[in-house]
């Protein structure tokens, strides 16, 4: 995935420590993808594949960080979201990936839903945490 500056000073960022603070991290989501001119459309699947990801790193990661950019690539408008924590990782990456599987305890989406959401999705996992990268395009 490219690097799209999220941890720049650009990127808004929201703690993540309890449920209030995903919604919170969802609105932020929703406001920029606003801003950028995104489509209605494409911004309720960016927000709910955020939803899914901010939950999923509270639930698994014990919390963490959301950061959000507006970017652009060759004036093609964009959000790039980055869910941080520094929990004890996803175990099976390629097997939380498998349509179908769920932990039991999540919206239903699980990441193969969210990565179905969103156009580009990069994750990185291990015993110090897991990073997940995602990219809704406009047009």
């Amino acid at each position: 995935m490219k690097d799209y500056g999220a941890t720049s000073t650009t990127a808004e960022a929201v703690p993540v420590a309890g449920s209030g603070d995903v919604v919170t991290a969802r609105q932020m989501v929703r406001t920029l993808a606003q801003r950028s001119g995104l489509s209605l459309v494409h911004q309720t699947k960016l927000v709910t594949a955020a939803s899914e990801l901010g939950r999923n790193m509270l639930i698994y990661g014990g919390g963490g960080v959301v950061r959000a950019a507006v970017v652009d690539d060759a004036g093609r408008p964009g959000i790039f979201v980055e869910f941080q924590d520094q929990g004890p990782g996803i175990p099976d990456v390629e097997l939380a990936l498998t349509d179908g599987w769920t932990s039991g305890n999540g919206m239903g989406l699980g990441l193969s839903g969210a990565k179905r959401l969103v156009d580009e999705f990069h994750i990185e996992s291990g015993p110090g945490g897991t990073t997940v990268r995602i990219v809704k395009w406009g047009r």
